[in-house]
């Protein structure tokens, strides 16, 4: 068990994500958490990632910082989503392994998954076929922080593990509609349709892809379930030779987008109609993980979606009204 007085540097504390750790952390009695905005410390830039390791020498990271957007930012740009994703993985992964950090926990995102995987998708499904190709260089960047904690657990005897959640939502979350992703651009289009008073909302897409989501709060639950987990069983899933360092992380069941949709209209209270702008692409037809091996450790998600999309809503609302004139 990770003592509460143990530094633990979160990378990315102020994103949907790292937000959700480090009240998670605070929550369960975590109270030396190192934090530093992007203006503080830019993880792109080497000689300040090794200078800031060197200086606070955390004992634990979870490294929660990437750039990341949905399909139409995906797609805007490609090479500002390899570049700078790779960039961050390997100047936190390669100075946490400089100033001997005890556990390190990667986390990335199911896009790493074949686009037509066996469903649902198990780990040793990575690099078994072709990536979709409207996230290929977000996927192909968290893919090499994947090996790069493998590489690093095999030569160094470190103990780096990397986390694969499913989609994930909740407070925090970005609803810009150029680079958002689903459900915060739904629950942003919809609302606006029903502020409006329109008789209908057009989304992108078919709306039949099925996708699995997960509340950023139960995520943030098993991450810290994670890098807590004893020797004797985080030891065999982070120190393998022959498997990679890696666990998913989900709720276990999915949903169409038609459905998701229907679900938050629903919750918001708009009585229009929704249309489909099936000119626009689709993505994966379906991505569920198996949640089979972390299920074994214990561990499983409690919020449904539901409960976790009303949530959400409540946040944006609230967000929203912050961000009115007084």
């Amino acid at each position: 068990m990770i003592p509460t007085s143990a530094r633990i540097y979160v990378a990315g504390h102020r994103g949907l994500v790292g937000s959700a750790l480090v009240r998670t952390l605070e929550k369960n009695g975590y109270r030396n958490l190192i934090l530093r905005t992007h203006a503080e410390l830019d993880l792109t830039i080497e000689s300040d990632v090794a200078q800031f390791f060197a200086a606070e020498n955390p004992e634990y990271v979870l490294l929660a910082a990437a750039k990341v957007g949905g399909i139409l930012a995906n797609s805007t740009y490609p090479a500002d989503f390899v570049r700078e994703n790779l960039a961050i993985q390997y100047n936190v992964i390669q100075h946490s392994y400089a100033a001997n950090v005890k556990r390190l926990l990667f986390l990335g995102s199911s896009c790493i998954y074949p686009r037509l995987a066996p469903q649902p998708i198990k780990e040793e499904y990575m690099l078994s076929g072709p990536l979709e190709p409207t996230n290929r260089p977000y996927a192909v960047a968290k893919i090499a922080g994947i090996e790069m904690c493998w590489s690093y657990n095999r030569q160094y005897g470190t103990r780096y593990l990397a986390a694969m959640p499913t989609n994930l939502y909740g407070p925090s979350d970005n609803y810009d509609l150029n680079n958002s992703h689903v459900i915060p651009a739904l629950i942003r289009k919809i609302a606006e349709a029903h502020e409006h008073g329109d008789s209908s909302v057009t989304l992108w897409g078919t709306g039949t892809p099925r996708r699995e989501f997960l509340y950023s709060e139960d995520m943030a639950d098993a991450c810290l379930f994670l890098i807590n987990l004893p020797d004797e069983q985080f030891v065999p899933i982070a120190g393998s030779q022959h498997e990679a360092p890696l666990i998913n992380i989900g709720w276990g069941k999915d949903v169409s987008i038609r459905e998701l949709a229907a679900m938050i209209a629903n919750i918001i209270g708009f009585k229009g109609t929704i249309a489909w702008d099936t000119s626009k692409p689709d993505g994966t037809p379906q991505k569920l993980l198996d949640v089979s091996r972390l299920s074994r450790l214990g561990w499983q998600a409690s919020v449904s979606l539901r409960q976790g999309l009303e949530l959400a809503y409540g946040s944006f609302c609230q967000e929203r009204r912050a961000s009115l004139p007084v």
